[in-house]
């Protein structure tokens, strides 16, 4: 947009991001009806553990959140955006049914880095595509509603799952197969409904030369705040496992990992809003809280199902709120021609701190017990906690 129409969320980028939301929303339904219940898959593999799901969840999305650095400069460099978001969602739709085979803890793994590969292809480049069509002023909103649409998707798919399970008797390994439909809408709205607007190339600049130019000043510091977030940040898979711990049943299972989408859902818009009027850091601070919350309770020995319910909650809570204002950060610190770029060096980040976490905490967790695994995470949390603060304070 240009001029005064960059003021305000106009009816065409509105469109534009309830397009993208919805492809979202149908492909986290193909998703969550898979990774609700994966975790316990997994471990039902011969020679699975605790430690080796780490890896697996570690190393997947490592490789997805360093892909996306590559997606995100080329998307910059080529400047066509939705082609390469259609290849990254193709990806993902069709490797995901191939759990029905897998028989092996090695077929696990690769078949779901082929899903976060897909995911990495796709991400950065959809992102910066979204935030072309509105200002600074309303990125936070944008990023808020669409994250909502998203995880209105990652509601459904497990509570789908659940009941396919338990009303109609599918097993586990029918669940991946069925996972191939609204992954196919997903990528007919994408074709029909997404538009791109061509914008201006970085020009002729070395690619390292860009990197350099997204990376300089106050961009680095925040990337550091980040990385030391994240590598205490565990995925959602150690939370349905301590559910599962808690005594809730497989068929079940699904329906807390809804419950933590619901959660992720229901803050995501109000925590964008908030942020575009408090200040995008300082909701930051406010999500690394509620992280640190949801690890402080995980590290206390509990039983029974409400409590495992009510930790999925805070960890949605914090989902929603970090994954938002993140993401909306990020196109103030990096020129419009530069923000795939900038996507793909912050996902890049965030991807090789999580190898580090989920390998940490799935080895802690197994050697040392869940108290001490939770404990390293509340820790790193607190200090990215006043990194962020200290990094608001020298702003101002």
């Amino acid at each position: 947009m240009k001029g005064g129409n960059r003021s305000k969320i106009g009816t065409g980028a509105l469109r534009n991001v309830f397009a993208l939301g919805f492809v979202s929303f149908f492909t986290d339904v193909s998703s969550e009806m898979c990774f609700g219940i994966l975790p316990t898959f997994i471990l039902g593999l011969p020679g699975a553990s605790r430690a080796v799901l780490g890896v697996i969840e570690g190393l997947a999305e490592a490789l997805s959140y360093g892909l996306r650095a590559v997606s995100g400069v080329f998307s910059d460099r080529f400047r066509r955006r939705k082609a390469i978001v259609l290849v990254g969602y193709a990806i993902s739709n069709v490797v995901k049914p191939l759990f029905t085979v897998a028989q092996t803890v090695t077929d696990a793994l690769v078949i779901r880095v082929g899903d976060r590969i897909g995911k990495a292809v796709r991400t950065s480049p959809r992102d910066a595509l979204l935030s072309e069509y509105v200002s600074e002023k309303h990125m936070g909103a944008a990023f808020g509603l669409h994250r909502t649409l998203d995880q209105t998707g990652a509601i459904l798919g497990p509570m789908l799952a659940s009941a396919l399970m338990l009303f109609l008797g599918f097993t586990v390994r029918d669940i991946f197969w069925l996972s191939f439909i609204p992954g196919l809408i997903a990528l007919f709205i994408l074709v029909t409904l997404v538009k791109e607007r061509v914008g201006k190339a970085p020009g002729k600049e070395r690619i390292l030369t860009e990197v350099g130019r997204v990376v300089k000043g106050r961009f680095s510091f925040l990337l550091l705040i980040v990385a030391i977030f994240s590598v205490g940040a565990f995925n959602f898979s150690f939370i349905l496992l301590r559910a599962k711990d808690a005594g809730v049943t497989e068929a079940l299972i699904p329906l807390v990992y809804a419950a933590l989408n619901v959660a992720h859902t229901i803050i995501a818009i109000p925590a964008g809003l908030l942020s575009d009027r408090l200040g995008k850091e300082k909701v930051l601070i406010i999500g690394y809280g509620t992280f640190l919350t949801s690890a402080l309770l995980l590290s206390i020995t509990f039983g029974g199902a409400a409590y495992a319910f009510f930790i999925a909650f805070i960890y949605g809570a914090y989902m929603g709120i970090v994954e938002t204002v993140q993401r909306a950060l990020v196109p103030g610190y990096a020129a419009p021609e530069l923000r795939g770029t900038a996507y793909g060096i912050y996902y890049l980040t965030v991807g090789l701190s999580f190898l580090f976490a989920n390998t940490v905490i799935g080895y802690l967790w197994e050697v040392f017990g869940s108290p001490v695994a939770f404990t390293y995470s509340v820790i790193t949390s607190a200090v990215a906690m006043t990194g962020v603060a200290v990094f608001v304070k020298v702003r101002s």
